[in-house]
């Protein structure tokens, strides 16, 4: 028998829908730092790091927002902001300074390389913990 889902369950609907595109962007970014972090970290570091550090983020929001682990509605808050504070500041740098970082990041020009859903997650996030909120 299968467990009832309590309204804005993450186990279908909207909610099943943002965990996976939370999870393609763990993925992704997750591959792409690696790669460029071990085969050319000297030729742009800091924005090899910084897709690292989204990378962390977009893993840290999957599970929260999956509610995996201890506390995941905190760590759901908590990846969704600072991810909304990342890609605004890093994408304002890179428009503004375009020189300052060497190669693109995941949330370069607030991720226009990944069809501007860097921008976008991190307020469907906030919306949907708002929504859900107990």
């Amino acid at each position: 028998m299968s467990r009832p889902t309590r309204p804005g369950s993450t186990r279908t609907g909207v909610g099943l829908t943002l965990v996976a595109v939370y999870a393609v962007f763990a993925l992704s970014a997750t591959a792409r730092s690696a790669v460029q972090l071990a085969t050319k970290a000297d030729e742009a570091p800091v924005a090899y790091a910084l897709s690292a550090v989204a990378a962390l983020v977009y893993v840290a929001a999957t599970l929260g927002l999956a509610e995996v682990g201890p506390a995941p509605r905190r760590l759901a808050w908590a990846a969704v902001l600072f991810e909304l504070v990342g890609v605004l500041v890093v994408g304002t740098v890179s428009v503004v300074a375009p020189g300052v970082l060497a190669d693109q990041t995941v949330w370069s020009s607030y991720g226009a390389g990944y069809g501007w859903l860097p921008l976008v997650l991190p307020f469907a996030g906030i919306a949907w913990l708002a929504h859900t909120r107990r």
